[in-house]
């Protein structure tokens, strides 16, 4: 049963309200969302904190670390009383004194497996109930794995990525876009970590601050979402650029 917004919570997004692009009728949207984060690094706390603070109902936190010194410069959600600490039993500790309203899972283990069929039920059981997944992983195979879930569930899916000045982002909506697949099958994507190649931390938050927004559009049902592109920003010239994926590139998942 679709939850209304108490008068409470209509005051305190009143300043979302007011937009005639969102109105009730969205944020009551985001407050009967749920929203699947998998990576509870930079991306995935500066996009956590932005998501909860709006208003969204459920989040879904999943990730196996636990937070280090070398993590603070850009994942500020933590702070240094957190180090040792799981990644997403902080989070939740620190989401829920932003918002006690959002109700939230942590789910501490790590998103891998040689398919999507082994991946463990938990995880898998995160993805199904989700409205929309936000990837904020570092490697591909788990980009790849969170990709071909979405695809088969008919979920939502938006990509970020981030290293030393440069970021991307990249939305697929099964049956309206192309999915993540179609753009690996274009553009190789070498596997650097942060720890190898570093991260100017402001991109990291940039980036997954923007993966909240594009997710509340989705969820809010925007009409100009920008589906079929490939965004980058580069820290260093101050540009984005959107990149069109051109037809016909024959991805052996979704036929496109």
């Amino acid at each position: 049963m679709s939850k209304s917004l108490t008068n409470q919570q209509a005051m305190r997004y009143n300043r979302h309200i007011v937009l005639p692009k969102i109105d009730l009728d969205g944020q009551e949207a985001l407050l009967n969302a749920n929203i699947c984060i998998i990576g509870i690094g930079g991306l995935g706390t500066a996009a956590a904190t932005s998501l909860c603070a709006s208003g969204v109902g459920s989040l879904t936190l999943i990730d196996h670390d636990t937070v280090e010194a070398t993590n603070l410069p850009r994942q500020i959600l933590f702070s240094e009383q957190d180090v040792g600490v799981n990644k997403v039993e902080a989070a939740k500790a620190r989401l829920h004194a932003i918002n006690s309203d959002c109700d939230i899972t942590a789910i501490a283990e790590p998103f891998s497996a040689p398919n999507a069929a082994e991946l463990s039920p938990t995880s898998k059981q995160a993805i199904e109930g989700a409205d929309v997944v936000l990837d904020c992983t570092d490697n591909t195979d788990s980009r790849d794995l969170i990709n071909v879930l979405c695809f088969e569930l008919n979920t939502p899916l938006v990509s970020g990525a981030a290293i030393r000045f440069e970021g991307q982002l990249f939305v697929a909506i099964p049956g309206e876009s192309r999915c993540y697949a179609c753009l690996r099958t274009l553009f190789a994507s070498p596997d650097l970590s942060c720890v190898e190649a570093g991260i100017f931390s402001p991109v990291v938050n940039i980036i997954g601050t923007y993966q909240a927004m594009l997710a509340m559009q989705v969820l809010m049902d925007f009409d100009n979402i920008p589906k079929n592109t490939l965004m980058t920003f580069d820290a260093l010239s101050h540009e984005w650029r959107n990149w069109k994926l051109p037809k016909g590139v024959n991805c052996e998942l979704c036929a496109c």
